[in-house]
């Protein structure tokens, strides 16, 4: 690959799961690490994302926002680490399938219920709270991944946001979402992600702080 990776991010952001992808693929990248004040905000960056957040990862020419699609773009560079199935395939549609259901209707819902606004559900599409959950707990159930047999980045997808909300108490610590979250978060990839994102944390303080 010719063109240098520049990952946009900051250590108290969703940026904390894209890093952990860049570290699953193993390509070389470089950080960019943008404050909460007013850095985000910035013409040279809105240039870049015009919702003034992060993460978001250039590459070349080419300008990637939103996780889940960070992950999935990152997964199809590097194909002989398997971290996508192969296109096509039954697992490729549970892939798809997946990750676009925790990047939409689980993280919608769980945002509104941190902020006290839930839609009323013949207007959401997360339907209630009790479908998400009953639908996530029937997908992980006794299982060590979503999408085949192989660890892909929608695994590492479900165990961040899973991760995320049940620190946060906004998602009951259920023992399916548990099990599931732990198992990759101890990939070595998942810890050397997290310890620099720790060491920046240090140095950047969150937002409001």
């Amino acid at each position: 690959m010719d063109d240098t990776l520049l990952f946009y991010t900051h250590p108290s952001s969703r940026g904390r799961l894209t890093r952990w992808m860049l570290e699953e693929t193993g390509l070389p990248y470089e950080e960019v690490i943008l404050g909460f004040d007013g850095a985000m905000k910035t013409p040279e960056y809105l240039a870049i994302n015009p919702m003034g957040k992060v993460p978001a990862v250039r590459h070349g020419e080419v300008v990637i926002t939103e996780g889940a699609a960070i992950c999935a773009y990152l997964a199809d560079l590097v194909p002989d680490l398997r971290l996508a199935p192969v296109p096509g395939s039954k697992a490729r549609g549970s892939y798809y399938r997946w990750l676009l259901f925790l990047a939409g209707p689980v993280e919608a819902m769980l945002t509104a219920k941190q902020a006290g606004t839930l839609a009323p559900a013949m207007s959401a599409g997360y339907g209630t709270e009790a479908d998400i959950l009953r639908t996530l707990e029937l997908a992980l159930a006794d299982k060590a991944h979503l999408a085949g047999d192989d660890f892909t980045a929608v695994d590492l997808y479900a165990s961040g946001v899973l991760g995320y909300f049940m620190r946060v108490g906004a998602l009951e610590p259920r023992p399916a979402f548990v099990a599931f979250a732990q198992r990759h978060a101890a990939r070595p990839a998942a810890l050397r992600a997290a310890a620099r994102d720790a060491e920046l944390a240090t140095r950047y303080p969150p937002a409001g702080a």
